[in-house]
C-alpha cells in the first residue's frame, strides 16, 4: 500500500445539502453514527458541519424565545448558517503524513477529499490513527525496541544487522526527530522471531539506552 490518501480514505461520503435544517443534519449524524458531513450546494461543496458545530449553532433571533419557539427556528434554520465554510481539503494523492500535520497544525479531525470539482472521499483522525497502527506492525507482535542512534548514513543499518545476524526479521521501522539530542535520532523498531536473548544483549551492549517492550 502506497499511504496515500485515497488508500485510506472512505469512498462513500454520506452528505447533506446546504439548505437542509439543522435538524436534519442532527438526526442524520446520528442515525450514520459519524461526526461531520460534507455540505452540498447544487453538487458542489460548499462547507462542512460537525456534531460540535450543531451543538454549538444558535440561531442568532434565540435570545428571547422560549424552548419551543427556539425548537421551531431550530428546525426552520439551514446547515448552511451553522457550517463552516470553505473547508480545507486534500486531494487522493497526497501522502498520508501531510495529512496528519494538516490536522495537527490546524486542529481539524476530518477533511474532504476532492479530485478536481468532485468529492471523492472523507479521511479523518480515526483513518490516520489505522495508519499509525499499520506503520508500527504492533498487530504483528514481537518485540518492540527504541534508542537513540547518530544521524548519520548507515546507523540504522547497523542496528538491523544485530538483528538479521541472530536470525531476527523486522516488522515495522521508524524514525523520529522530536525531542532528541541534536546530531541524533530516535529508531523505533519491531522484530520476531531468532535468538531473541542474544539480539537483546548484544543491542544492549552497544546502546545502553535502548528501551525494550512488547
Amino acid at each position: 500500500m502506497s499511504m496515500l490518501v485515497k488508500d485510506w480514505m472512505k469512498k462513500d461520503v454520506i452528505t447533506i445539502d446546504a439548505h437542509a435544517s439543522v435538524v436534519d443534519a442532527v438526526h442524520l449524524l446520528k442515525e450514520k453514527g459519524i461526526r461531520r458531513l460534507p455540505v452540498l450546494k447544487n453538487g458542489k461543496l460548499v462547507g462542512i458541519v460537525t456534531d460540535r458545530d450543531l451543538k454549538d449553532f444558535t440561531p442568532s433571533k434565540a435570545t428571547t424565545l422560549d424552548i419551543y419557539e427556539l425548537r421551531y427556528l431550530l428546525s426552520k434554520a439551514n446547515v448552511e448558517e451553522a457550517m463552516t465554510p470553505n473547508p480545507i481539503t486534500v486531494g487522493p494523492d497526497l501522502p498520508i503524513e501531510n495529512v496528519a500535520a494538516i490536522m495537527h497544525d490546524k486542529k481539524i479531525s476530518g477533511l474532504p477529499v476532492m479530485e478536481g470539482d468532485n468529492l471523492v472521499g472523507i479521511i479523518t483522525e480515526s483513518d490516520v490513527f489505522k495508519v499509525l497502527v499499520a506503520l508500527t506492525g504492533v498487530k504483528q507482535g514481537g518485540v518492540r525496541i527504541c534508542l537513540p542512534i547518530e544521524d548519520r548514513s548507515g546507523s540504522a543499518k547497523e542496528v538491523a544487522d544485530i538483528l538479521r545476524k541472530h536470525g531476527g526479521k523486522i516488522e515495522a521501522i521508524l524514525i523520529n526527530y522530536e525531542g532528541v539530542a541534536p546530531g541524533y535520532r530516535d529508531l523505533i523498531m519491531r522484530f520476531k522471531g531468532g535468538d531473541t536473548q542474544a539480539i537483546l544483549k548484544e543491542i544492549k551492549g552497544n546502546y545502553p539506552n535502548v528501551m525494550v517492550s512488547e
